[in-house]
């Protein structure tokens, strides 16, 4: 494969010179979910994320996945999706004197259909440091036509001084979510009488939406039950001497490593964690006797029998992957958010004969 370019049916657009465009759709199922996401999609108006928002969701994504996305089984982050939406603010110069006030609005309009919002959170820093004192910080919350009369108390605080208020209830009703949250800022620059602080704004609180998503092949698959050794109907321990015949043949089936750099796509600028995806794949010659470790379905059973016994224009089972693990992603979406999702059945790690 080309460094530049590792796919032969990418190429670069003139529309879109730093981010490959795709000929057709890619096979790699991550990438064929972040392509609708990709820089030169429609609808993109994203710049580079910074700043005390992209600081904080990569502190969350280090707790919650490893350095190559694998989601830490300590993580409670209780979603597999978590978006933030940053405020758009209005009502010019917020700072009077020692008060800092700023109206901020959260637009939630370009939520997913199959996301189903379960909890929602704002975070900002109640206090900041300053050179000759602090400054503290309130939310209140502001309802349409009325005064902010509603003073926002911190459920907790998450880490580093952050703190997190639970705004759920006033962005469900019934079951539907309402498309916008109106919020009021407010600050005073406590201290020393005599000191003079620069103005320095506070940052604006940023709004978390807890999701579960619901789309086919996103959603959290439930575990396979264990089976014990002695399955009912497993042909590879109730046909007579089947595991002792050829016995001794090893399997060439096994795992490869197929990593794809996101820098090497153009996508390293809005695909911000991890740096490297590498799905694995299987590859190999199935043995004549498919041995209980291979986890062979009974299908692939008698498919072998039926091609040394019967047909050999029937072909031997193919070497697949059996077990697959998920991929946590950090990415800028469209609007400017920042998503941290956790794609399901990324990872292959084992190989099967189907």
């Amino acid at each position: 494969f080309s460094l530049l370019c590792p796919f032969p049916r990418l190429r670069t657009s003139p529309h879109c010179p730093l981010a490959p465009c795709l000929l057709s759709p890619p096979t790699l199922p991550l990438l064929q979910a972040l392509q609708t996401r990709a820089p030169g999609s429609p609808g993109w108006q994203a710049g580079p994320a910074s700043g005390q928002p992209l600081r904080y969701m990569l502190n969350l994504y280090r707790r919650a996945a490893d350095r190559e996305g694998r989601p830490r089984r300590s993580r409670s982050l209780g979603a597999s999706t978590i978006r933030l939406v940053q405020a758009s603010s209005h009502g010019g110069q917020p700072w009077a004197g020692r008060w800092y006030l700023q109206a901020l609005t959260y637009h939630m309009e370009g939520q997913a259909e199959v996301e189903h919002l379960l909890r929602a959170t704002v975070v900002y820093l109640p206090s900041l440091s300053l050179a000759h004192g602090r400054l503290l910080c309130a939310l209140e919350l502001v309802m349409a036509g009325e005064p902010p009369r509603v003073l926002l108390s911190p459920a907790a605080r998450p880490r580093h001084g952050w703190a997190e208020v639970d705004v759920t209830p006033y962005l469900v009703l019934g079951n539907s979510s309402v498309g916008s949250l109106a919020l009021q800022h407010v600050c005073v620059r406590a201290g020393r009488a005599g000191g003079r602080d620069a103005p320095v704004g506070p940052g604006h609180p940023f709004l978390l939406l807890y999701l579960n998503d619901t789309q086919a092949g996103l959603a959290p698959l439930a575990a396979e039950p264990h089976r014990h050794r002695r399955d009912t109907g497993t042909l590879a321990h109730d046909l007579p001497k089947y595991l002792w015949e050829q016995g001794g043949e090893k399997s060439g089936c096994s795992l490869h490593p197929f990593p794809v750099s996101f820098a090497q796509l153009g996508w390293d600028h809005w695909i911000i964690a991890p740096h490297h995806y590498n799905p694995r794949y299987c590859k190999g010659t199935c043995p004549h006797v498919l041995r209980y470790d291979l986890h062979a379905p009974n299908h692939a059973v008698v498919q072998n029998f039926v091609h040394q016994l019967v047909d050999a224009n029937v072909p031997r089972p193919s070497c697949v992957p059996y077990r697959y693990s998920p991929i946590s992603v950090l990415t800028i979406e469209r609007n400017g958010a920042i998503l941290y999702k956790e794609y399901e059945n990324m990872i292959a790690e084992s190989c099967t004969c189907r």
